[in-house]
């Protein structure tokens, strides 16, 4: 899924996104193999075919909007903002930016320099110009990113290489916010850019097409992260079985999105297997315009009658954790919430009847995704088992959110799917804001601003001053939202799952997984 028009509607790209899995920390392997040393010639420059096999599909590659995994990962090569994130550390690097930092004039007024000579594939420089356009490009009307980077007032090109950026209000984490911003030239069409982006990243595009995309290195590029290999190619199988084959014949050297049951075969074939912890969730949310679903005591019962063990174990194979809070347990600024739904049939039944509430019946709507619609019917005796009636029905993602969620008057009961917004960036206030910040989500999907408006201003005030803290002051209003949410729910996470990669590990060097959707091939080496 994805959009094919620059403005389409907030509520699709949203939709889009949920295909989207989180950015990892510290990634585990088991190997059938022994890694070959890389054969790179410093004389001859990057060699060698890198081929990967991905889990999604896209038509809109536009840097300024996309919200498909397909097209993020790829893009990550090509295209570059004032700052990029290393995806396998979370650590924030200059590249486009000369600096490490922005040049604080005042609290609110910065200004960034870009890299000397940097150019885009095309051989034109990047210019200050290209930057206020791209930022145009990513607020957009009905654009996803725009609350991402909405604590910006303005941005203006002071000279050719130098930016000047006004803020609203002081805002702590505006360094790591503009990784959104991707730098594209002001004279591409955003048709163009849809099709086939231009960038100033390592790799340029040389072809896209349904079934593969291959991307060759920017010989213009001189920034600190150049091409290791003379070509990469990613050829989409959405199907688990096709990619785990494709991965065992040789067909393709990397293989995103293992399923954990097939982790055996492959490593029985000689690739490694390496796992990366992340944010990439399945959450519950309810439609709280509809009573029961508009008291919290009821959506706090469903979560306590879930066995989330027995769902991590016999449905996730293991791999994944049971929310302790809205962050994972990995994250840096995890806090254990004050809420934590720990399986407790008599606690929900409960929290039912001091509601009020008895004889319900609801329909449950899951995405078709395999690994969550397999979560459905433990779901579904887990909730039976404290009184609630409950009808299953598995939609693809397309039909869960455009037929049932984004109508006109949404009649939905709960639903579950996947989602993970870390491939934007890991601050808590850009996680929890995804689902709970002013905007789709909170007023069209679960109803909050407008069912609960006093909880709803009152969670927004600690995030609107968590964002111009830092330090321990910071981590306590993360602290504080991350306890309110944990009562309140009205979007929630089951649990943070690992995400499994497998390569070749006698071909592919220098690899790191990563805890989201989409490869990064940055920095990998191959051996003919």
């Amino acid at each position: 899924m994805s959009r094919t028009r620059f403005a389409a509607a907030a509520a699709c790209v949203a939709a889009v996104a949920l295909t989207l899995s989180a950015c990892g920390s510290g990634a585990s392997s088991t190997s059938g193999s022994q890694s070959a040393a890389p054969a790179q010639s410093a004389a001859s420059g990057p060699v060698g075919t890198l081929t990967a096999g991905v889990a999604y599909e896209t038509t809109n590659y536009h840097p300024s909007n996309t919200s498909s995994a397909l097209a993020m990962g790829t893009n990550w090569h090509v295209v570059e903002g004032l700052w990029e994130r290393d995806l396998a550390t979370g650590k924030v690097y200059k590249a486009l930016a000369a600096d490490d930092d922005l040049k604080k004039i005042s609290d609110t007024e910065y200004e960034v320099m870009l890299r000397e000579g940097a150019k885009f594939s095309d051989g034109t420089p990047v210019t200050a110009e290209d930057f206020v356009s791209s930022f145009k490009r990513t607020t957009a009307d009905g654009n996803i990113y725009a609350g991402m980077v909405n604590f910006i007032d303005s941005v203006s090109a002071k000279d050719e290489k130098t930016v000047s950026i006004k803020l609203k209000s002081p805002f702590s984490l505006a360094k790591e916010r503009l990784v959104v911003v991707k730098v594209v030239p002001t004279s591409a069409s955003d048709e163009d850019l849809t099709k086939k982006p231009v960038g100033s990243g390592p790799y340029k595009y040389d072809s896209i097409t349904d079934t593969e995309i291959t991307a060759v290195p920017n010989e213009h590029y001189n920034g600190s992260r150049p091409a290791t290999v003379a070509k990469l190619v990613w050829k989409p199988l959405k199907d688990d079985t096709a990619r785990t084959t494709a991965a065992q014949d040789g067909t393709i050297d990397v293989m995103e999105s293992v399923p954990a049951d097939n982790a055996s075969l492959l490593k029985n074939s000689g690739l490694t297997v390496d796992r990366a912890k992340g944010f990439g969730l399945a959450f519950m949310i309810f439609n709280t315009s509809k009573a029961p679903f508009n008291d919290a005591r009821v959506r706090q019962a469903f979560h306590y009658a879930l066995d989330l063990d027995k769902i991590v174990k016999n449905n996730m194979s293991g791999e994944a954790v049971a929310a302790s809070s809205f962050l994972p347990e990995d994250h840096p600024n995890y806090h254990k919430a004050a809420v934590v739904y720990n399986h407790d049939v008599e606690k929900a039944k409960s929290l039912l009847a001091e509601a009020g509430v008895k004889d319900l019946s609801i329909s449950l709507l899951t995405t078709d995704h395999p690994w969550v619609s397999n979560l459905a019917p433990q779901i579904k005796s887990d909730l039976e088992a404290i009184g609630v009636k409950v009808n299953l029905q598995a939609l693809a993602s397309a039909s869960l959110y455009s037929d049932n969620l984004d109508v006109d008057n949404p009649t939905y009961d709960v639903a579950v799917a996947p989602g993970d917004p870390s491939v934007f960036g890991n601050d808590p206030a850009l996680l929890m804001n995804w689902w709970l910040g002013d905007n789709v989500w909170t007023q069209k999907r679960s109803f909050w601003k407008v069912s609960d408006p006093t909880k709803f201003e009152a969670f927004k005030a600690i995030m609107d001053e968590a964002v111009t803290l830092e330090g321990a002051a910071q981590q306590k209003k993360w602290d504080e939202a991350l306890d309110f949410v944990s009562r309140e729910v009205p979007v929630y996470p089951l649990f943070h799952r690992s995400l499994l990669t497998a390569y070749n590990g006698q071909k592919v060097q220098n690899f790191k997984a990563i805890g989201m959707t989409g490869l990064s091939l940055l920095g990998a080496t191959v051996t003919e």
